[in-house]
């Protein structure tokens, strides 16, 4: 990592960089080496972007030196795209080349399956969506040669699957790799180093994003920072981070000991039950229930008789790949799309909020921020009983400074998304659809906004492709497998991928349940090996439990009231068919969630 390394691939020494009179990189020396692959995070506005650029001499800096080695083969993918709109995707990507051609190449062949699979390769680039493009784009730079990958954000419209593919294809290619990204699972997974760029200098530490956490915790203890609000938040996610969150990292090259002592008495982010509890109170035992639903979109059946019950406090995040329904899903939640057939209930006292991934277009650009803000609420209440001001809200989410009077016209992509988020907390909702929420923040106000869920008692439903969100905000996953069902899964993200491997949605074969599958494992592979003392298997299991415990107490609760209304439903024959399904569907989700912490304890066993 040393700047002047003459086995680097590129170096910069003593750079600056300014926008306007604002300065962006001040003094600035690194180097990237051949192989290495770095992550580079910091807020938005920082200049993640701006050091992409002047690393790969787009830019020129204001001062000092950029160098790269002769001959250096760089492949960028940046936020926009140089495609060629009267080209087709075949042109685009594959060179023209015909499926015989491009097929009978197994590397090419997975990018295409992969990254193009809902994307016909003869259609013309103009008519792609914003989405597509960018796959398309994406696609095209991994199968070209280079030196050096240099990629900003990368994983924004991917689904949970695809970012796994790309996390794995990019560790097993040899170049080098400079990545910017607020997708902290997809740091962990595939960087070694991670830059941080704040305040004009680039502070580097060893490994991924847990590592990163680790360490940036050590320095501020050293340094006994004063900013005690973003330590503290740092504390919480490295509290989750210390608790079981997957570390893929080698162990860094600091004592992890004095970074422990930060979380010794730091709690759990949050607890469910008391959460569940709070929002029974809010919201009383029915929130959503899907009943018997068919949902089609044009030609394709998305659920067909599909029966999904949403009780008071459940966390829950919704995987599938691109095009299976996610966000239709959300809106037949909503209100805002009517099933086929069956229904959708309504609890009397829903207040609900859809975060959809369109941002905002309906805002008078001549409006300042704090004024619309305090037009909405002046003051919330949060769960504790406490009040925040209109100010101090804004303030978390980023607005500060000249931001809190600035436009709504003016600002940026990123600011408009922290804007609309805001708006909809403010109108306490009890009830919160989010719909790829994390697109377009950093990584500081994902902290905020985890941090703000944490205390926020109500029903939580997530589509996100940002696996580490989904799995730090949620409490169980659930899939949308092709078969028409909502499907919950209680190994998680880890099972959905796993299950897709085995049977990928759209095959000739049928999905099995959730139940068969994980039998079916277990009877072909005989019972599971112990895992290591200290391994990442045990550490694995260990967290599974624990996340099983939650919902297994979550089910529990649930039977009760349902039991409670069968009794009080006395002779209401048509109340109490309702009822036996639900009953039906709980303890098929108990039996599954039985049977997946079975598994695990034997493995600890």
């Amino acid at each position: 990592m040393s700047a002047g390394s003459i086995n680097n691939l590129v170096n910069l020494e003593r750079v600056s960089k300014a926008f306007g009179v604002r300065p962006l990189l001040t003094d600035v020396s690194l180097g990237v080496a051949a192989g290495q692959r770095i992550g580079v995070v910091g807020r938005n506005g920082d200049g993640k972007t701006t050091l992409l650029r002047v690393l790969l001499g787009v830019e020129p800096p204001d001062s000092g030196r950029v160098s790269q080695a002769r001959g250096l083969q760089v492949g960028y993918l940046r936020q926009g795209d140089d495609l060629v709109d009267t080209h087709t995707v075949r042109e685009s990507v594959l060179g023209g080349k015909s499926d015989h051609e491009w097929a009978a190449d197994p590397s090419t062949r997975e990018v295409v399956e992969v990254l193009l699979a809902d994307v016909a390769l003869d259609r013309a680039v103009i008519g792609l969506s914003g989405g597509e493009r960018r796959r398309c784009a994406l696609a095209a730079l991994l199968l070209d040669d280079h030196d050096l990958i240099v990629l900003d954000e990368p994983t924004n419209h991917l689904d949970v699957e695809a970012v796994s593919w790309l996390a794995n294809h990019l560790t097993q290619r040899s170049s080098a790799l400079v990545v910017v990204t607020h997708d902290r699972w997809f740091l962990d997974a595939v960087c070694q180093w991670t830059w941080e760029v704040h305040d004009g200098v680039v502070d580097a530490y060893e490994g991924g994003y847990a590592a990163f956490v680790l360490a940036k915790a050590e320095r501020q203890r050293q340094a006994a920072a004063s900013e005690v609000r973003r330590q503290n938040l740092v504390r919480k996610e490295l509290a989750w981070l210390r608790r079981g969150a997957p570390a893929r990292t080698s162990k860094p090259k600091f004592r992890i000991e004095a970074a422990t002592e930060l979380i010794a008495d730091e709690p759990p982010p949050r607890d469910p039950l008391e959460l569940q509890r709070f929002a029974s109170q809010r919201l009383g035992k029915d929130v959503i229930d899907v009943e018997d639903a068919d949902l089609t979109r044009g030609d394709r059946q998305l659920l067909s008789h599909a029966t999904w019950r949403l009780g008071p406090g459940d966390r829950v995040g919704i995987v599938g790949v691109n095009g299976a329904g996610k966000t239709s899903v959300l809106h037949l939640l909503a209100g805002t799309l009517a099933p086929s057939a069956g229904r959708v209930k309504h609890g009397r006292t829903v207040v609900l909020q859809h975060l959809t991934q369109q941002v905002d277009d309906d805002l008078d650009p001549e409006a300042r921020v704090l004024p619309t803000v305090e037009s909405i609420k002046r003051v919330s209440r949060t769960a504790d009983g406490s009040d925040v001001t209109a100010t101090a809200m804004l303030e978390r989410f980023g607005f500060t400074g000249d931001r809190l009077t600035a436009r709504l016209g003016d600002l940026s992509g990123g600011e408009r998304r922290r804007f609309q988020l805001l708006r909809l907390l403010l109108t306490e909702p009890n009830v919160l659809l989010l719909d790829e929420p994390t697109n377009d923040l950093d990584i500081e106000t994902l902290n905020v906004l985890e941090d703000f869920l944490d205390r926020w008692p109500g029903t939580l439903v997530v589509v996100s492709h940002d696996r580490y969100f989904l799995e730090r905000v949620t409490d169980s996953t659930w899939a949308l497998l092709g078969d028409g069902q909502i499907s919950m899964l209680p190994g998680g993200v880890d099972e959905y991928l796993h299950r897709r491997v085995v049977t990928p949605a759209g095959s000739d074969s049928a999905e099995p349940s959730v139940v068969q599958v994980q039998e079916g494992s277990s009877r072909h592979s005989g019972s599971p090996q112990k895992a290591r003392t200290g391994s990442s298997e045990e550490r694995a299991a260990r967290k599974t439990l624990a996340r099983l415990d939650k919902q297994l107490a979550q089910v529990a609760e649930r039977e009760a009231e349902l039991h409670a209304q069968v009794e009080a439903a006395g002779s209401d024959y048509e109340r109490l068919a309702e009822l036996g399904v639900l009953v039906q569907q709980v303890a098929e989700e108990r039996e599954a969630l039985e049977l997946a912490w079975l598994e695990a304890a034997e493995l600890m066993e």
